[in-house]
């Protein structure tokens, strides 16, 4: 495409200034090197451009005839190539995250207003959803990544780990398991326990650890939004087990968190992208940022195999 370019903007700046010296000039190549330029295009089109001789250069009857159409061509396409620079430049663009509620909250704030602040001509849209949606979402190409927790293996998506997340037991300030040191999911499992909905990366966690070791509980409640589980904490309704980030997307006064300390209680969070799929420069500059703004190593999808 750019070789075209060259070829139709020589063809425009010989017609309009009727010179092949003073159109080689304004398009900074040397006339001979413009004189090939049009005998490709005529070739390439098939007819003759323009009738010169020493003294003048003007322009054939097809070249009239063609010469307002191959403006507006040149036009069109130096539009696609400033937008692609644009976009290059981060000077326009958009990116569109699918994120757990728990980052929403917390960490994507601080770096939504940072780029904001560097590329306030790029849009930033956000889906919090739970961890299954953000994979549907990405698979879907509806969203440029996701960020989130693996809920099985999926060969149509790549993950990178991001942040690792702390499973805590959440429980009014007053009560049993206060003080208690270290923490384990066998003690907390004791008592009645409001837990995060089916489908929640925090639950499949749960899940998985309570039947490794052999643990059964009392379901009192069960919550799509952390917050609200710790409101029903709050109200006396049971404990809950959830991420230590719950403490940035709820209110937990009067509220004590204590870490499990349990093996295989941690949920890790990553950057979730479709696989064989390149990140616009605007998601990579998002990726980065964010990074930057957990205090870790910038991201690399490119060399992540898809997972089997």
């Amino acid at each position: 495409m750019l070789q075209g370019v060259r070829h139709i903007k020589a063809f425009v700046a010989v017609a309009r200034l009727g010179s092949f010296t003073r159109a080689a000039a304004e398009v900074n190549v040397s006339q001979p090197a413009l004189t090939v330029q049009i005998r490709q295009l005529e070739e390439s089109l098939g007819v003759r451009l323009f009738d010169r001789n020493k003294r003048q250069v003007v322009l054939t009857q097809a070249g009239r005839d063609l010469l307002p159409a191959l403006q507006r061509v040149l036009s069109e396409l130096e539009a696609v190539m400033d937008a692609g620079h644009d976009l290059a430049g981060l000077r326009r663009g958009s990116v569109s995250v699918a994120t757990l509620p728990s980052v929403a909250a917390g960490l994507l704030p601080l770096a939504i207003r940072r780029f904001a602040a560097d590329h306030p001509n790029i849009d930033v849209k956000v889906s919090d959803v739970v961890a299954e949606r953000i994979i549907q979402l990405v698979k879907a190409e509806e969203v440029d990544f996701g960020i989130g927790s693996r809920v099985g293996p999926d060969r149509d998506v790549e993950v990178i780990d991001f942040l690792s997340d702390r499973m805590c037991a959440f429980f009014p300030v007053d009560h049993p398991l206060a003080g208690r040191r270290p923490l384990l999911l066998k003690e907390v499992a004791a008592f009645p326990l409001i837990l995060t909905a089916r489908g929640t990366s925090v639950r499949s966690l749960l899940e998985r650890v309570l039947e490794k070791e052999g643990l059964e509980i009392g379901l009192a409640c069960e919550a799509n939004y952390m917050s609200t589980a710790v409101g029903m904490v709050r109200a006396g309704l049971g404990i809950s087990v959830l991420p230590e980030s719950a403490v940035d997307s709820a209110n937990c006064d009067g509220i004590a968190v204590e870490p499990i300390r349990t093996p295989g209680l941690v949920r890790r969070i990553g950057f979730i992208r479709k696989a064989n799929r390149s990140l616009s420069p605007a998601a990579e500059r998002f990726t980065q940022l964010l990074t930057e703004v957990a205090g870790l190593n910038p991201p690399h999808f490119s060399s992540l195999p898809p997972r089997p």
